[in-house]
């Protein structure tokens, strides 16, 4: 009689040896003779498939007994064309009975309750195999824009048809009341290179049996991780609409130049005991101590990426994303309750696929986790992982101050003696012959993503309201392009909240002077971009968008290696506190320019800079940013206004 193992021995080498399944079938494999099921379920007594019309309702069509396979897995090969027809598995463990979806299923009806068996070629919308990826060469190239699929059209103004939906981020030629761009036109008008989009994996908090109703979630609640969310397709109820219309989103972001980003939370699951995972082995996917789900997320649990199954999962999974969707790249939320292995594993996989591939995630945890800190995927570690990046907090905080303190002030907002802190920023977390008070935490600017706002806590425009209650709107404004000049004339790899160039708010409703610092369920009315915005402050949205085109036709700011930064970036010192000036100089692959001059005033007062001698060229200051010059300067010194940003060029 087979031995059935302890939950305690789930991570030990002789559980792994014995149940270790290292094909890449798990699931529905369909073609239209028959399908065949496999799961992997080691401790069950018995698998079998029920199969269903529909993805909800009264439909049972026959349930079909699986058979034992290798390693653990349970399997089924049904002669029919079971293309569009529903299935779950019947779980038996001792004298429990569980109904599940499948943990692998790539399709499902409404509120993904049963998964769906599919002919996947026929998701593909026109043009699909002759989908051609933007031109992207180097992770520093990357300028990225991180957006909710809702945010983008659920504004009266947005003058894009369908609202709330993957087609809504897909339509072109869309202006708003003003006659200004808005949605994909106005991110393609924009320059960003990719656009990561907030979790559109398949999540559990959205009822879509009733869309009629506004619902909103930032969506970081998995339910499903291999097929995306129905509330944002035209028909949650027929599995194959929310593909074919994911697909039809992706196609024309790449048509038209960007690349798109999956926003990935592989790292807890929306249910404990009730999850697909639990239900088909229980304990195992999840890091459970005593019979406690262990809660490093902050949100119930956390899974346990160091169990090879789950590594697997997490890698098959990213791996279907990047075939099937052809996704350019993935951002891990709380990507430190991951081991570093399981991260090294998927940048392993995704470069045999496309090493373009961006990976990046947080490089922290929620709360506290059983997982050892060294083997933690941290900010602190990224020196350890190949080409995975992590969220610069660092400079997020030194710009504006502390994300935990809404009246906290940071650099653009005169707190002093932060001149270290935003150098360390500037040189991408790498080490600098210059930068003393800081710790590199990677040797890869291509693996610091500088950033001041993403959807977590206030926007940008927000916190300078909190934390300067007595400045004037111009005032914050001279801040917040202070505070986009630092980002993205800095090495790295920068990143903003979508909106954040036309001074996106998210005021709470009905509370006068109060903003919304966590609206993951709060109304449309505060998370939608407002696009009335965009005319209103439009010198703000042309200072981005200067700054993005003078980033592109500069790679002196988009240098590759730490040992470059180091060599060719020079800080400026003996200069007045609250100022930060370097210049990029020597022959660098690519650039043009002689020398390249860049000075952040966060003082209330103008300054005197010295210059080198020659004509130099000022490209960005206090109101403009671009590619076009500005002025000219022939002086040994160069008068830089206060609290603003310049750039010159010999």
């Amino acid at each position: 009689m087979e031995k059935k193992y302890q939950k305690h021995e789930y991570s030990t080498a002789k559980f792994n040896e014995l149940y270790f399944y290292d094909k890449n079938d798990l699931g529905a494999t369909y073609s239209k003779n028959h399908t065949q099921f496999k799961v992997w379920a080691p401790s069950a007594d018995k698998v079998a498939v029920k199969l269903y019309e529909e993805g909800l309702g009264d439909n049972f069509i026959k349930k079909i007994s699986m058979y034992k396979g290798v390693a653990g897995t349970w399997e089924l090969i049904v002669e029919e064309d079971l293309n569009e027809v529903y299935y779950t598995y019947e779980v038996t463990i001792k004298d429990i009975v569980n109904e599940t979806i499948d943990p692998y299923a790539k399709a499902a009806g409404a509120n993904g309750i049963r998964g769906m068996i599919l002919d996947l070629n026929r998701t593909n919308p026109k043009g699909w195999n002759e989908d051609i990826k933007p031109e992207f060469k180097e992770d520093t190239d990357a300028i990225i824009y991180e957006l909710h699929v809702r945010d983008l059209s659920m504004n009266q103004d947005s003058g894009i048809e369908n609202k709330g939906k993957f087609l809504g981020v897909a339509e072109v030629g869309t202006v708003s009341t003003s006659g200004l761009t808005t949605g994909l036109d106005h991110m393609k008008e924009l320059g960003v290179t990719h656009v990561h989009l907030l979790p559109v994996f398949d999540y559990h908090t959205v009822d879509e049996t009733q869309l009629h109703t506004p619902q909103f979630n930032w969506g970081y609640d998995p339910k499903n991780y291999n097929l995306p969310e129905g509330s944002y397709s035209t028909d949650p109820f027929h599995g194959e609409v929310r593909i074919k219309e994911f697909k039809q989103m992706v196609k024309a972001l790449h048509d038209n130049g960007l690349r798109v980003i999956m926003d990935v939370v592989y790292n807890h699951t929306f249910a404990n005991e009730d999850s697909s995972f639990h239900k088909l082995v229980p304990e195992y996917y999840h890091r459970v101590v005593n019979g406690k789900f262990s809660d490093g997320s902050a949100c119930g649990n956390e899974t346990a990426s160091e169990r090879s199954m789950v590594r697997k999962f997490i890698v098959d999974s990213v791996v279907y994303w990047a075939k099937e969707y052809h996704i350019d790249g993935f951002r891990f939320d709380l990507m430190a309750l991951h081991d570093i292995d399981t991260m090294n594993a998927v940048r392993e996989a995704v470069n045999k696929i496309d090493p373009s591939i961006l990976l990046y995630g947080e490089g922290w945890t929620g709360s506290a986790s059983v997982l050892p800190k060294e083997k933690q995927a941290l900010k602190a570690h990224t020196y350890q992982m190949n080409r995975v990046g992590a969220f610069s907090d660092d400079m997020r905080d030194a710009i504006k101050g502390s994300v935990f303190e809404g009246e906290d002030t940071g650099f653009v907002s005169g707190k002093e003696g932060l001149e270290e802190a935003i150098k360390f920023g500037v040189v991408a977390s790498t080490s600098h012959p210059q930068v003393k008070e800081f710790v590199a935490w990677t040797h890869n600017p291509g693996q610091c993503i500088n950033y001041t706002s993403v959807h977590d806590n206030f926007t940008l425009w927000d916190k300078l309201a909190m934390s300067c209650k007595d400045a004037t709107e111009e005032q914050r404004i001279r801040m917040n392009k202070l505070s986009a000049a630092i980002v993205l004339t800095s090495q790295g790899v920068p990143l903003f909240q979508a909106g954040e160039e036309i001074l996106r708010s998210k005021p709470v409703e009905g509370e006068e002077g109060m903003y919304d610092h966590n609206s993951y369920i709060s109304s449309d009315n505060v998370n939608a971009i407002r696009w009335s915005n965009k005319k209103k402050y439009y010198s703000v949205y042309e200072y981005y968008r200067g700054l993005i085109a003078f980033r592109k036709e500069h790679p002196a700011l988009r240098m590759r290696t730490e040992a470059d930064i180091a060599k060719h970036l020079v800080f400026l010192e003996d200069l007045p506190e609250q100022v930060v000036a370097y210049k990029i100089k020597g022959n660098l692959e690519s650039e043009e320019a002689k020398e390249i001059l860049v000075i952040f005033n966060a003082s209330n007062k103008k300054v005197k800079i010295p210059l080198d001698k020659g004509t130099w060229k000022v490209y960005v200051n206090a109101d403009y940013a671009g590619t076009t010059v500005l002025s000219t300067v022939d002086k040994d010194t160069v008068v830089v206004d206060e609290v603003s940003a310049m750039v010159l060029v010999l």
